[in-house]
């Protein structure tokens, strides 16, 4: 019985790793101020994104969620429920706002 119950910990912990990383170290877990966009190719409203984020010269990594398991991960840790999502150091924007974002920017 404490082999299952260690077994379950053990994968709690690895589904929910980027969860673990923010609480242990939230300045590494944020990515140092990084601007993630998560998106997919198809979503128009995620092609207004990169076009606002390229005017206001916005230094951002892209994660398309559709292609990266562990990005569909962050994604949902995040709180995703559509595209495009943007965590932009650490403050969340969900859907196309360019009001919000330019005043995380």
């Amino acid at each position: 019985m404490k082999k299952i119950l260690l077994l379950l910990s053990a994968l709690a912990l690895y589904q929910h790793w980027d969860r673990v990383q923010h609480w242990l170290n939230p300045a590494a877990a944020s990515g140092h101020g990084e601007v993630v966009l998560y998106a997919t190719q198809w979503c128009g409203y995620c092609a207004k994104t990169r076009t606002l984020l390229a005017e206001e010269g916005i230094a951002y990594r892209e994660v398309d969620i559709e292609k990266n398991p562990s990005g569909h991960a962050q994604f949902q840790a995040l709180g995703g429920r559509g595209v495009p999502l943007l965590d932009v150091r650490g403050e969340i924007i969900h859907g196309y706002n360019p009001k919000a974002m330019r005043a995380a920017f």
